[in-house]
């Protein structure tokens, strides 16, 4: 991919040792020429464009209608905040980086954008198995429901998110700048990710691996494991009720978290494999990465507007209302 040319980064020395380059290189989609990556970009826009109207409207609808506020509703407003701020984060700099090509990222930009893009996936984890545990109540426990998850305990755990998701992804930065960067500077991603960064540096990278796979263990690999666990136990719960009917319906309840939780997870997984395999970074990488960030902010408010029919019914009443 063509970019503008400057002259080589200059390279900051601090304390003798730790060398940082001014800036690093991101790549689009490897293989691809300019003006591929120019057509690129008008989708790519377009698909920005649809996940913030869409996750703006299920906030709002939320935000507007009383009967909303509910667990279910309220972990779905915060995963569509979640999704907002995370869509903001990647997709406007990648459409720059198709439309103009553009590589550069000033050093400090791309450790902060990396920080955000790990800490609020590790937040849409956690509003993820919040919302496994409040399907696990309504269906085995429906009696307990409300006594469970009342409005404070709904908001302690989108705090309890969000603060998790700040603790155990604040270091990444200023263990990424305790490294050297003397060799290439180029990222192959079309953002900044833990992982690629970590793979530019020409010094021991021990301490990253160890802490990167940690975190990913103890959030992510721990969050996925309860809420595998949570739908066990909701599909044990749903087998025993006394007709099929009633059954689909109690089990139709999950639909839309289901598909949030594979279209998050699914991705997530494979892209870790990948990487902890080794190996430089291939097509397969790009793929997966794209996949990861870009899939859940687009589909996750159309599943649920599909889906949830609340928020449908909303949607469809302000488009009449529109029309007249």
């Amino acid at each position: 991919m063509q970019h503008l040319q400057l002259s080589s980064p200059v390279m900051a020395i601090l304390n003798g040792t730790v060398i940082h380059p001014t800036y690093f290189l991101l790549v689009g989609i490897p293989g691809l020429g300019l003006n591929i990556h120019f057509w690129l970009a008008l989708p790519l826009c377009f698909m920005y464009a649809l996940a913030t109207l869409g996750n703006l409207v299920i906030v709002l609808i939320i935000r507007i209608e009383k009967r909303l506020h509910q667990p279910m509703y309220l972990f779905l407003a915060m995963l569509s905040t979640t999704d907002l701020v995370l869509s903001s984060v990647t997709m406007p700099k990648m459409a720059s980086l198709f439309l103009t090509g553009i590589q550069e990222i000033e050093f400090n930009v791309c450790l902060a954008q990396m920080f955000l893009i790990h800490a609020l996936s590790a937040m849409e984890s956690a509003v993820l198995l919040a919302m496994a545990f409040d399907r696990f109540v309504a269906i085995c426990y429906p009696l307990r429901h409300a006594s469970v998850l009342t409005g404070p305990t709904v908001a302690k755990i989108g705090l309890a998110s969000l603060t998790r998701g700040f603790v155990f992804f604040f270091p990444l930065p200023f263990i990424l700048k305790r490294l050297s960067y003397c060799q290439t500077h180029t990222v192959t991603h079309s953002f900044c990710l833990h992982q690629d960064i970590m793979k530019l540096s020409c010094t021991d990278t021990t301490v990253n691996v160890v802490y990167g796979l940690f975190i990913i263990l103890s959030v992510m690999g721990v969050d996925s494991l309860f809420i595998g666990f949570s739908y066990v136990l909701i599909l044990r719960a749903v087998l025993e009720l006394s007709s099929w009917g009633a059954a689909l319906k109690a089990f139709n309840t999950c639909i839309s978290h289901l598909c949030a939780v594979l279209v998050f997870y699914v991705p997530l997984i494979g892209l870790s494999v990948v990487h902890r395999l080794g190996g430089p970074t291939s097509l397969l990488h790009v793929i997966m990465a794209n996949t990861y960030l870009l899939l859940p902010p687009v589909v996750n408010p159309i599943v649920y507007g599909a889906k949830t029919k609340e928020i449908r019914s909303r949607i469809l009443h302000i488009f009449s209302q529109g029309g007249r």
